[in-house]
């Protein structure tokens, strides 16, 4: 386990009642929960600073409870909480990585044909 060193800092009452209780829900201590906040926001780097636009869509009630079950087995199994908004972009992301290297694969083919030639 790696090292660890105390952060105090001194933050207004009301941000400190809104961390609590979103400590409290997510079922982590406050050291686990604050150090999850700080990884997240310092591994999205540059990510966090790109504009963003909105992605509006409906679906039905029984997807939606579906994925909002999914994402309580997940809690439940890993102890972290993860959005509905996180869960959507994760499945997004995937797709488009996948799709992406489908694609890329032809065409480094087609480069391996040309210089075996």
């Amino acid at each position: 386990m790696e090292p660890q060193k105390n952060l105090c800092a001194q933050i207004p009452l009301s941000l400190h009642s809104r961390v609590r209780e979103e400590q409290e829900k997510s079922g982590q201590s406050l050291s686990m929960y604050i150090t999850q906040l700080l990884t997240d926001y310092y591994s999205k780097g540059e990510k966090s600073m790109q504009f963003t636009k909105t992605l509006a869509i409906q679906i039905s009630e029984d997807l939606f409870n579906r994925i909002k079950d999914h994402l309580e087995r997940e809690k439940q199994r890993t102890g972290k909480k993860l959005s509905q908004k996180d869960f959507v972009i994760g499945l997004i992301e995937r797709e488009l990585e996948e799709a992406e290297r489908r694609e890329a694969a032809p065409q480094k083919e087609a480069g391996n044909h040309a210089d075996m030639e």
